[in-house]
């Protein structure tokens, strides 16, 4: 018996690719699985392609004869990734997976209150979190939190690196005041 998904247009988060680096192959294949729009920067699409990968749009200048079928691009009025946010804005898209290999959010923090945003780097991954936020984590998984703001937590310590370890297997809560906050895991 097989096993037939139906994905609705929009309802998978889209994927953005601004500098793929040398990100994992593996979890590159996990955010294509239900075949999301791929978007990506001029500047990656070569070697995006070459990964047999179907791109839909294309961030900036490029050559029209370097285009798979029914590749679209679209003007950078900006920079690519503030291009690629506004229009998945613009068409309503929910939610977006980002590869860069920057790992700061503080250029996206402009539209999270309009999509939601994963963004990925090499080893890490980084999001958004809203208030009373908790989550079930295993025991020594490390969290990524750049303190900007005042938070409190529970069942976390923070280590000497900056990091947070979780003490013991169960939830992980976060409270804060700021509209939101943002944190990172390592994958």
């Amino acid at each position: 018996m097989s096993s037939h998904h139906i994905v609705k247009e929009k309802q998978e988060p889209a994927l953005y690719i601004h500098e793929l680096g040398s990100f994992d192959e593996e979890y590159l294949g996990q955010l294509l699985e239900w075949s999301p729009t791929i978007i990506t920067s001029a500047q990656e699409y070569e070697k995006v392609i070459s990964l047999g990968l179907k791109v839909d749009f294309v961030i900036g200048d490029i050559d029209a004869s370097l285009l798979q079928e029914h590749t679209k691009v679209i003007t950078a009025g900006g920079s690519s990734m503030d291009t690629a946010l506004r229009y998945l804005i613009a068409e309503k898209y929910p939610a977006v997976n980002i590869i860069s290999k920057v790992s700061k959010f503080d250029d996206l923090i402009d539209f999270v209150p309009y999509i939601n945003i994963v963004l990925f780097t090499g080893n890490e991954k980084y999001y958004v979190i809203k208030k009373d936020f908790s989550v079930w984590k295993p025991k020594d998984s490390i969290f990524l939190i750049d303190i900007i703001s005042y938070f409190e937590t529970d069942n976390l310590e923070q280590q000497e690196d900056g990091t947070f370890v979780v003490i013991e297997d169960g939830m992980v809560s976060f409270n804060f005041n700021t509209p939101f906050l943002f944190i990172g895991e390592r994958i």
